[in-house]
């Protein structure tokens, strides 16, 4: 008897399969495992999870890790994503020139316009002269509403201050005007300069200062200066509160690095320019036919993107960048938060941006290095067996109901990976840049977040909406009540629901837009790349020629992508679905359990 075990590395997770080869040549299944990706994938780093992942799935089996005979390893191709900025602007204030702010407990409603009057300068306020009165934390909530009362011969319009004490102030001064509160750096705000606030009716946005004309109209703009003011306008939609400030003598210029031409060298060598957005991108690598290289423009935002993959990758597997090769890339239109440099809350405008997965490939793939590392490690023999889409269109036809010929789209974290085997065993495939590891970006991108994780969960779990102790909405309008109630510290709050409870999603975002955000990322790259994937290994390229399609690899997982491909794929009358690898995995272990079964193929 022969232990035999198929690896499969991929960008998230590695996978384990492990079956029992008999003297007489037959196969029998034992266990299989999965674990976290360790380093990327493709890398020395890898030896880790690998080990991990066959110490696991043997202990299931009451073995160790020294009784396998073989392990097969996939052909492991790095994809990494990045974001290309389409228009990287920045805008520099000089002299603290325009600054806006929006902090979540503001009081009072309407619009003020008036000078920035210290509350230390209190007493140089001349009557007559509209004020907008700003005070630091070192002054109390009670101090800020008596020196208010005392003074009300002046014309204080509006209240700006550094504490969180807006509603405060309001509940004890006689006059009500808009309060803005958190404002941090109230120490950059000027004395004696024009400043126009606003607070919105509760459950509503602020409506001039996010309009350039508004702030146009508020602080007499000339169209210069509304043009400058209008990445402040932008990162005020949406906002309950804001102030902006203009200083006599503030400059205000953007500083533009170029998107950049991508150049692809392939059958056909083609130049296209970010500016063109993602369609006309995908166009031109599709009339470039087959690509064996990828470069960007100097010095601009897509060639330093290019260039940093290739650096990256030289530095992880130790080859030198002229043997590192960008075979493929997916690009997809997205909205990305360009902070405005110099705003007092750090406060972001959404540009236009592309997004961007890179295949990269060298010359010397450092899968032996991996191997032999293994081989030394464990004991054991170690081989790099086959390419993954072959191995995963074998383990994709042990699922229930399939049969040849099939055609297979893997999802994984980095690619899509599709492949038909035809009736008499001939196998078309394709490998694409672009998968699980792209709409986590996006998602984080498009939504601001600061931490890769969240993205992640959000990509993975539905949402919901704790509107009471003992009641939630679903995302998808549904009310669910429950029995016992729910933590307090969820009230009010938008959560993930996972197998192991609620995660709180801590950024003030509302559900819909989640939700919107995270379909719109899975369609743009799934839906693209499964078409586009598709189109090459189908016969005479098109779909109509395709019968059966099973999904497999991670994302095969995902909670919504495989009905967003079966409903996308119903115009041309394909039976799509989930693969279930030998009726009991699920889809995740297709290479795996291939490179178990390629074995019996070499060898028997």
């Amino acid at each position: 008897m022969s232990y035999i075990a198929g690896v499969d590395i991929g960008n998230s997770t590695t996978e384990v399969c492990v079956g029992e080869v008999s003297p007489d040549g037959s196969l029998t299944f034992l266990t299989s495992a999965s674990c976290p990706t360790t380093g990327t994938k493709g890398t020395i780093e890898n030896v880790h999870s690998v080990k991990n992942a066959l110490k696991m799935a043997m202990s299931r089996i009451g073995r160790e890790t020294s009784d396998i005979d073989l392990v097969r390893l996939n052909e492991a191709a790095p994809v990494i994503g990045d974001t290309a900025m389409e228009t990287l602007t920045e805008t520099v204030i000089t002299d603290s020139s325009m600054i806006g702010h929006n902090p979540s407990t503001p009081a009072g409603v309407g619009q003020a316009v008036g000078e920035i009057l210290l509350i230390e300068h209190i007493s140089r306020a001349v009557p007559g002269t509209a004020y907008i009165l700003a005070a630091s934390a070192s002054y109390s909530y009670e101090e800020i509403a008596s020196i208010v009362n005392q003074h009300s011969d002046l014309n204080l319009v509006g209240i700006i201050l550094q504490a969180d004490e807006a509603v405060l102030v309001e509940n004890r001064i006689h006059k009500k005007v808009p309060i803005i509160d958190e404002v941090r750096r109230i120490d950059r705000l000027p004395d004696g300069v024009p400043a126009a606030i606003e607070v919105a009716l509760p459950g509503q946005t602020i409506r001039m200062l996010s309009n350039p004309y508004g702030i146009a109209t508020l602080l007499g703009l000339t169209p210069e200066e509304t043009r400058s003011v209008t990445p402040i306008a932008k990162s005020l939609i949406g906002k309950r509160s804001a102030v902006v400030l203009k200083t006599p003598g503030g400059n205000v210029h953007e500083n533009i690095l170029p998107a950049g031409e991508i150049y692809f060298y392939g059958d056909r060598n083609i130049t296209i320019s970010l500016d063109e957005g993602a369609d006309k991108i995908m166009s031109a690598a599709s009339e470039a036919g087959d690509i064996h290289d990828i470069s960007g423009q100097p010095d601009t935002n897509v060639g330093n993107m290019l260039a940093r993959i290739r650096t990256g990758m030289g530095q992880l597997d130790k080859s030198n960048e002229a043997d590192i090769r960008i075979t493929d890339i997916l690009a997809v239109d997205t909205l990305a938060p360009v902070l405005i440099s110099g705003a007092l809350a750090g406060e972001t405008c959404l540009e236009k941006a592309v997004g961007i997965a890179a295949m990269v490939k060298t010359q010397k793939l450092p899968m032996q290095e991996i191997a032999n590392r293994l081989k030394s490690e464990l004991g054991t023999e170690v081989k790099v067996a086959g390419v993954e889409a072959i191995m995963a269109s074998l383990g994709a036809l042990t699922t229930p109901g399939t049969k040849l010929p099939l055609a297979i789209l893997d999802m994984g974290g980095g690619s899509t990976d599709a492949a038909i085997i035809s009736s008499d065993g001939g196998v078309t495939m394709t490998h694409q840049a672009g998968a699980g590891e792209l709409v986590s970006m996006l998602i984080q991108t498009e939504l601001g977040l600061s931490d890769r994780h969240i993205a992640e969960q959000i990509k993975r779990y539905p949402l919901a909406k704790v509107e009471s102790l003992f009641h939630m909405r679903m995302e998808n309008g549904q009310m669910t009540f429950v029995d016992e109630s729910i933590d307090p510290r969820f009230f009010g709050r938008v959560v993930l629901l996972t197998e192991n409870g609620f995660i709180r999603i801590e950024e003030e975002i509302p559900m819909e837009k989640i939700v919107q955000v995270r379909r719109d990322a899975k369609r743009k790259v799934f839906l693209t790349n499964a078409f586009r994937a598709l189109r090459k290994v189908a016969p005479e390229h098109n779909l109509k020629n395709i019968s059966t399609v099973v999904l497999v690899g991670g994302s095969a997982e995902d909670f919504e992508i495989p009905e967003m491909l079966t409903e996308a794929f119903t115009d041309f009358r394909i039976v799509c679905g989930r693969g279930n690898i030998r009726g009991s995995e699920g889809p995740r272990n297709a290479v795996a359990t291939g490179l178990v079964l390629s074995y019996l193929g070499e060898n028997h």
